[in-house]
């Protein structure tokens, strides 16, 4: 092997990869942005050169995990309005927070912030739905994170844009200024059916189409939604989707916890992708989503954390032990949602979620190099029988020690490399005052 710009050894690989190929002591060599090759240490050449060797000291070397639906800024809000249901939530809570708040300011720093977080809990890739995102873009890229961004579409005013025209306006040019960036992937995201005009959405679904791009939203994420949408549309949401010729390969559904075995038959017929967001659905008590039935039906689902306002973190290894203990108690059948079922959720089938399924979600020569180092020399992830079970039930955010991507290091030993913590932790701290003092205001 030559041009080895970084080479991980000593490592428990765990690829994801359609076989899940498993390399109890193996090597991880990256050339560039890309996994150049991974096999047995046996395999690896001891004339062998990198310009940088990693030892993963017997670690899990794994794919980054793909946060496949979030609201990154909202690490800003994090627990300013707890439980309660969903709609009073958006409606009395947090639209009004975010009236009276949001500006790039506030999506720059709380990104950024998000960021950190994402990183130093494994997180490579996330979806984000939010306001100025522009800003957001450019946290990204300070990071170094992957993502898929989309600026909300409302019909109602948001703090950025006053009209559905100015947002459609807004995402055209979000689409041509970031559209052939490496890292920031862009995505046609009006909110929900309840809260967008047929104009507006038919607007994104031809955007999307436009520019071959992602259309994502919200879907049945609550009973209460389902009797409002279907007074509104005078028939069920997937049949309005149908009916608007908005489903297909393309088309990212957020929660979908009120989807009935129709629903995901259609989704499953036209391609459609799903992200369950089990402890948001917990919290906000929407509901449980069908998820095993969707992967049964051929529907890949990804894994996401929603905002941290209704979640309120953003560790993927909590959500997956919360994704499995959920599924299994939802169906009393302990063989429901398996540990690796949930694992592939946070990261192949994210991948092809979003629709970056030939560059991430799995390690394979070829692949982009967004990876994870895992410190195994813990007394709670010891002994280790089972890598699946491990990584789902025992390993926590805190476990992740490096972090790769697109083959570049942004953390470690668990030190953030790209992101200025301090600073970023001040920040967020002065923004939360001025926070803290309009929610008087608002109850």
């Amino acid at each position: 092997m030559e041009n080895i710009d970084i080479l991980i050894i000593n490592g428990h690989i765990i690829t994801l990869d359609e076989t899940n190929r498993i390399i109890e002591d193996g090597f991880v060599a990256v050339h560039g942005s890309t996994i150049l090759a991974l096999d047995s240490m046996d395999h690896l050449s001891s004339s062998c050169y990198a310009r940088r060797i990693i030892d993963a000291k017997g670690g899990i070397v794994m794919p980054g995990l793909i946060n496949a639906h979030t609201h990154a800024a909202m690490t800003c809000f994090r627990g300013i309005a707890d439980d309660m249901e969903l709609l009073d939530w958006l409606n009395h809570y947090i639209f009004p927070a975010e009236t009276k708040n949001l500006s790039p300011e506030l999506v720059y720093w709380g990104t950024l912030l998000a960021c950190a977080e994402m990183i130093k809990s494994g997180t490579t890739t996330f979806c984000n739905m939010y306001i100025f995102e522009d800003e957001a873009a450019q946290a990204a890229q300070q990071a170094g994170m992957r993502c898929l961004l989309g600026e909300v579409l409302f019909d109602f005013p948001s703090p950025n844009n006053k009209t559905p025209q100015d947002a459609l306006y807004y995402a055209k040019r979000f689409i041509e200024k970031w559209n052939h960036d490496p890292l920031i992937n862009i995505a046609i995201e009006p909110h929900a059916l309840y809260s967008c005009s047929e104009y507006l959405l038919l607007a994104a679904r031809d955007m999307a189409r436009e520019y071959h791009l992602p259309l994502a939203l919200h879907l049945l994420e609550s009973r209460k939604e389902v009797k409002i949408l279907t007074k509104k549309l005078q028939m069920k949401a997937v049949d309005y989707l149908r009916k608007q010729d908005m489903l297909g390969p393309n088309l990212i559904a957020f929660h979908c916890v009120c989807m009935d075995d129709d629903d995901i038959t259609i989704f499953a017929d036209y391609g459609c992708k799903v992200v369950h967001n089990p402890e948001s659905n917990m919290k906000l008590a929407s509901g449980i989503a069908p998820v095993a039935a969707m992967i049964n039906k051929g529907i890949h689902v990804g894994l996401g954390t929603d905002g941290c306002a209704s979640n309120n973190n953003l560790d993927l290894f909590q959500e997956m032990d919360t994704a499995a203990k959920l599924g299994k108690l939802s169906k009393l059948d302990p063989t429901d949602m398996t540990a690796q079922t949930v694992l592939t959720m946070a990261t192949r089938y994210g991948a092809h979620a979003l629709g970056m399924d030939q560059t991430i979600g799995k390690l394979q020569p070829g692949m982009k190099a967004d990876l994870i180092i895992i410190d195994m020399n813990k007394p709670h992830l010891t002994p280790m029988y089972n890598p699946y079970s491990h990584l789902v039930y025992t390993v926590g955010g805190a476990d992740v020690d490096t972090v790769l991507i697109n083959g570049q290091l942004v953390m470690e030993n668990r030190r953030l490399i790209t992101i200025d913590e301090t600073r970023v932790l001040a920040e967020v701290r002065r923004i939360a005052e001025k926070v803290r003092n309009s929610l008087s205001a608002i109850s």
